[in-house]
């Protein structure tokens, strides 16, 4: 094998493909071979779909042998999280719950991703329901880190991370509640980008939070996450939630131009919680746009501290009535021991659920229940409100925040699952984005002393991803090192 297809950018594989450098079913069988070589290891994917990815790849080829034009991800692999509905495969959420689960429709993501002449590979892994920050939820396996296998690769869309990071896709589809492209892409050394809530279609993507969850891609290039998002985002009749804006043209906004940047550095990131190695590799990285002529602007976003309580009220809420519905009757596991209408509900979901998400639906339950709903949702929602506000305020100073992504990096398997509380504050500088329903991006910005990646995180406007994009674009190309690769190779 001459070209090591499998650590090439989607970019590159496009060009390559579309000019006719290399057919799109080399470069999918070259990637095949590299999960078979890896993913014994690393154990990101859940289903590998090898006869549906060479027949995607050789329909790409007949496309190029007939003279049309391909696609703008022609021949790109491309792995999607065990959440999103395909008509291939299952859709079992890493869940007991839909383990056989069969959907019979595509997401939006899934077709419009198709229509674009991408391939894919098959789904990665992921906590249950998207519910966890390292990816120790799954009901399937255990995903680990490739930069180190005792490590977390994070979560929940730890398997996207992990596929990414080891060389065994260059893009893959993830979903983000509360950090979970985010985190994860820190903790493995990947660009991870939530876009502006309603900017993607939500359409066959699982439920956990509605007003929370968001689409997008974890990639190893900024201009590779743009130009996944050139392709996903978009207008969808079938989601009311999405929003109606033009077309976008992300990789063309990549100019690299950064004068008159104003960057703001929030000081309630910058305490005693956030890890000494992480603090100074994210410092070292607001120094490049120092030192490139942006301005940096201190700024304050004082209803941080309330964001952890905020998020796990309403997302539990949320998940409480989303996931009501996976009850034994028409779909999902039912219990072959129950012989009532009650055994069945109490014993299908006690079984069928793992112990996160039991722990969040009766959380969920009970701040809905008559006589806390005010105290707990109500207040919840105010306090939402406020945390949106002091956005509002700092935006009126800045142009992006940046911060870190992640308070430590990756941690041994076990170190935090058996304290719910430790592994919620995995996601503490992560979570406040989504409940102001902003666009936000994580970025690789070093290694640590023991070889584990940091992440930067950057925040922008509502809609203004190109300004975020760009900014993450300009640090990649000026940060005057290269990540290498994990050393599972």
């Amino acid at each position: 094998m001459t070209d090591a297809w499998h650590w090439k950018s989607a970019r590159e594989i496009r060009d390559a493909v579309s000019a006719g450098a290399v057919s799109a079913t080399q470069v999918v069988s070259d990637h095949l071979a590299r999960i078979d070589d890896v993913d014994g290891r690393v154990d990101a994917f859940t289903q590998v779909w090898r006869d549906m990815a060479l027949e995607m790849a050789g329909a790409v080829d007949a496309k190029i042998a007939r003279g049309e034009t391909p696609g703008p991800l022609a021949g790109v692999p491309v792995a999607l999280k065990e959440l999103f509905c395909t008509r291939e495969g299952k859709t079992s959420c890493a869940s007991k719950m839909l383990e056989n689960f069969e959907s019979p429709y595509d997401a939006t993501v899934v077709k419009k991703l198709a229509a674009a002449d991408a391939v894919f590979l098959g789904k990665v892994n992921m906590d249950e329901f998207a519910m966890g920050s390292s990816t120790e939820n799954s009901a399937i396996k255990t995903t680990k880190n490739p930069w180190n296998l005792n490590c977390v690769p994070g979560g929940s869309s730890g398997g996207s991370a992990a596929a990414v990071a080891a060389g065994e896709c260059p893009i893959s589809l993830g979903s983000d509640t509360g950090g979970s492209i985010r985190q994860p892409a820190c903790l493995c050394g990947c660009v991870g980008i939530k876009p502006t809530y309603g900017r993607v279609s939500r359409f066959g993507l699982v439920a956990f939070a509605s007003s929370l969850d968001q689409i997008g891609p974890l990639t190893r290039t900024v201009e590779d996450a743009a130009l996944t998002l050139d392709v996903i985002c978009g207008k969808d009749p079938m989601d009311a939630t999405s929003a109606d804006l033009p077309a976008t043209d992300f990789v063309g906004g990549l100019t690299g131009d950064i004068s008159g940047l104003r960057v703001g550095l929030p000081r309630e990131y910058f305490t005693e919680a956030l890890n000494a190695e992480m603090r100074e590799k994210v410092e070292r990285a607001i120094d490049v746009y120092r030192a490139n002529g942006a301005e940096i602007v201190d700024i304050s976003l004082p209803c941080s501290d309330y964001a952890i309580a905020v998020y796990y009220i309403i997302c539990t809420a949320e998940a409480s009535a989303n996931l009501a519905r996976f009850d034994g009757v028409r779909y999902g596991f039912r219990h072959p021991d129950a012989k009532t209408m009650q055994e069945m509900y109490v014993l299908s979901k006690s079984a069928g659920f793992g112990p996160e998400v039991q722990r969040r639906i009766m959380l969920g339950t009970y701040v809905l229940s008559s006589g806390y709903y005010d105290a707990y949702y109500l207040k919840a929602q105010k306090a939402r409100a406020l945390i949106k506000k002091d956005f509002d305020a700092a935006f009126e100073k800045c142009d992006v925040i940046a911060g870190p992504t992640s308070p430590t990096p990756s941690f041994a398997f076990g170190a935090k699952s058996d304290d719910p509380l430790e592994m919620y504050l995995s996601d503490i500088y992560t979570i406040s984005v989504n409940l102001a329903t902003l666009p936000g991006m994580s970025l690789p910005c070093g290694l640590t002393d023991a070889g584990l990646p940091a992440g930067l995180q950057l925040i922008a406007r509502p809609f203004d991803e190109a300004t975020l994009l760009n900014a993450a674009h300009f640090y990649e190309k000026n940060r005057g090192f290269d990540m290498g690769r994990p050393p599972i190779a």
